[in-house]
């Protein structure tokens, strides 16, 4: 058993790394409230140029615009792919930032050459880990350029985000573009996902009841549907890259919420268990002290 001495300064240690969890508890509670009121307020104007961006494909069926080839010619092994891949700063969130990693791996993996992926990582956990496996001798291109935190999102950096893997899609530099980040599906559960950025899909709306494509009038734009998209999906981009960029926020706080209140719990029954172990040892050198005393006080009589 321990002397009380040891004991004494592990239970002092514990208290502090339980004021240390209990504050992150707190602090992760609090930006999860505040991104998740950044996400509610601007939605709706997301939900509303998605619809658009879809209205104006239903009716210019036969469009050609930049950010819809898809570059049939080039053979799947030639393809240049870019990720975009949302991690955390920091760590002490749980399994948030293995399970973002560990997805990215298998999408490197899956390719057919995993020389032609391009990663865009945002985090300082993804970029370290990221760079030692091209260090290990992994061929993969990870941007160095590429220095994005995902500590309070924005507009702003969600925009310069869309326009540096748009600028690369027009220059021919990626052929194409997908997004990796974290969703919460409910309180309680988190997925991994990925979102196609680039090339855009076609997508037919609107189907009669017996399956077949409606029929839709050609609206005319001014000056011309392509200069139309040309305005409509940068801006659709950003608001893929900020939703999700808000979505991976408020999982990692969650995440780390979780991980601190469990850490704080163990803490707690940790000291107490401790306690009861200070006290018995307590009590045993106050009893050796007394018979002690006892044994000295006798062999005086004697």
């Amino acid at each position: 058993m321990p002397n009380i001495r040891e004991i004494r300064e592990r239970i002092e240690s514990i208290k502090q790394i339980l004021k240390i969890t209990n504050a992150m508890y707190l602090i992760s509670s609090s930006k999860l409230k505040k991104a998740r009121k950044a996400l509610d307020s601007t939605e709706p104007y997301f939900y509303k140029l998605q619809e658009t961006v879809e209205s104006v494909l239903e009716h210019t069926p036969h469009m050609r615009q930049l950010y819809f080839d898809k570059r049939s010619n080039i053979p799947e092994e030639q393809r240049k792919k870019g990720y975009i891949v949302i991690t955390g700063d920091k760590g002490l969130c749980g399994s948030y930032n293995h399970n973002i990693l560990k997805y990215t791996e298998e999408k490197l993996d899956a390719a057919a050459d995993p020389g032609n992926c391009y990663l865009f990582v945002m985090g300082q956990v993804g970029r370290m880990y990221f760079h030692r496996r091209i260090k290990s001798g992994r061929k993969t291109y990870v941007d160095g350029e590429f220095l994005y935190t995902t500590q309070n999102p924005t507009l702003y950096r969600a925009g310069e985000i869309a326009d540096i893997v748009l600028e690369k899609f027009k220059n021919g530099e990626l052929d194409e573009v997908s997004l990796l980040y974290t969703d919460m599906v409910t309180s309680g559960t988190q997925e991994v996902r990925t979102v196609r950025l680039l090339p855009f899909e076609r997508r037919h709306f609107g189907k009669a009841e017996d399956g077949t494509m409606k029929k839709l009038p050609k609206a005319s734009f001014v000056p011309s549907p392509e200069k139309v998209m040309d305005y409509l999906i940068p801006n659709y981009a950003k608001g893929i890259i900020y939703g999700a960029m808000v979505e991976a926020f408020c999982c990692e706080q969650h995440s780390r919420m979780t991980a601190m209140d469990a850490a704080t719990t163990s803490a707690k029954d940790m000291i107490r268990e401790l306690s009861l172990l200070y006290n018995r040892a307590r009590q045993a050198a106050i009893t050796q002290e007394i018979t002690e005393v006892c044994g000295g006080a006798v062999s005086v009589d004697k």
